[in-house]
């Protein structure tokens, strides 16, 4: 009987309230035309622009591809991308509730050129980031009092802090119920969030908030993730390592290492750890313990790093992935 199939299932209809830092994915596509002679640089043909959630707001693109009910809690600037964002969650019936456009508050944007002769694959040339972070206190105004109403009938809650200075420490202990699951992505400020379910951070991260490299070194990866689980008082810590796979640290359990789910031939890693965290997130929301979950999240993170650009994984793909591996 395949174990990790009913979980998924389950994912069907499960509310996740994403608070977190609503981000824009633009990728600008164009084709080598030829050198410029005003400076040693590319002149591309333009070709389309692609606006797409990033950041939190992938997380939550996730989530529904997966089939959950993301309710996103977060902020938008009054402005084109803002805008975007918002319409491209209305098409997929996303409850916006939750969401505050505010006149004083740039959407972050993160912008990528891509160039390619025809019939051959882009490459990001550039990426151009603007917008955020948040700079008065009352721009944050009222996002605690939708979280709260948000969270009432929720499975779980998934905090992506991007580091926008929308995500603080302080509400996030103020709102949550310890009933359902709460996880945590920090960017920048991993040390700052305790006490929650699961934290999903990469391996450079957990390096930059220990100080402490830890490469190929699987006594150093055991110390640090049993550092992060003693400081941050959490009840698991899933540390994300690329080629290498994940590493599931449990408290009073022994460290899991889940070898990297198909071909370490990685297209594109932009937003898997939103992917990882979705699907970890979901999977405790139906039921599952860490393990599974962790299993569940290597298959989407798998997935995702071989697509091009911001996608999410499908409640189909998964499917697919763990019914190939019998799992």
């Amino acid at each position: 009987m395949n174990s990790l199939r009913p979980i998924i299932e389950r994912f069907k209809g499960k509310r996740v309230v994403v608070f977190g830092d609503l981000v824009a994915d633009v990728f600008v596509y164009g084709e080598i035309s030829r050198i410029s002679r005003e400076a040693p640089v590319l002149i591309l043909d333009h070709r389309e622009t692609q606006v797409v959630p990033g950041g939190g707001a992938n997380a939550i693109h996730n989530l529904w591809a997966l089939g959950a009910k993301p309710v996103p809690v977060g902020i938008v600037g009054d402005d084109a991308e803002g805008q975007k964002l918002l319409e491209y969650f209305s098409e997929l019936g996303i409850e916006l509730s939750g969401i505050r456009v505010a006149k004083s508050y740039r959407t972050p944007t993160k912008m990528r050129v891509l160039a390619g002769a025809v019939h051959s694959q882009r490459q990001q040339i550039v990426r151009l980031d603007s917008g955020g972070p948040i700079q008065e206190d009352r721009t944050r105004n009222g996002i605690e009092q939708k979280l709260k109403l948000a969270l009432h009938d929720a499975d779980a809650l998934l905090v992506s802090d991007y580091g926008y200075a929308l995500v603080t420490p302080q509400i996030v202990s103020r709102v949550r119920r310890n009933s359902i699951p709460a996880t945590i992505d920090s960017r920048f400020s991993m040390m700052n969030f305790s006490k929650m379910t699961a934290a999903t951070p990469n391996e450079p991260e957990v390096e930059a908030a220990l100080g402490a490299p830890i490469g190929n070194d699987a006594k150093k990866l055991e110390w640090a993730g049993r550092a992060l689980l003693r400081k941050l008082k959490h009840d698991a810590v899933l540390i994300t390592r690329g080629k290498d796979g994940m590493a599931l640290f449990e408290r009073g359990k022994k460290t899991i290492h889940i070898p990297i789910y198909g071909s370490d031939e990685v297209a594109d890693v932009t937003g898997a750890g939103d992917t990882v965290i979705a699907t970890f997130t979901l999977a405790l929301a139906a039921g599952a313990g860490y393990y599974d979950a962790a299993r569940l999240a290597n298959y989407a993170g798998g997935i995702v790093v071989m697509k091009y650009g911001t996608r999410p994984v499908t409640y189909e793909e998964l499917l697919a992935a763990v019914e190939d591996n019998k799992e």
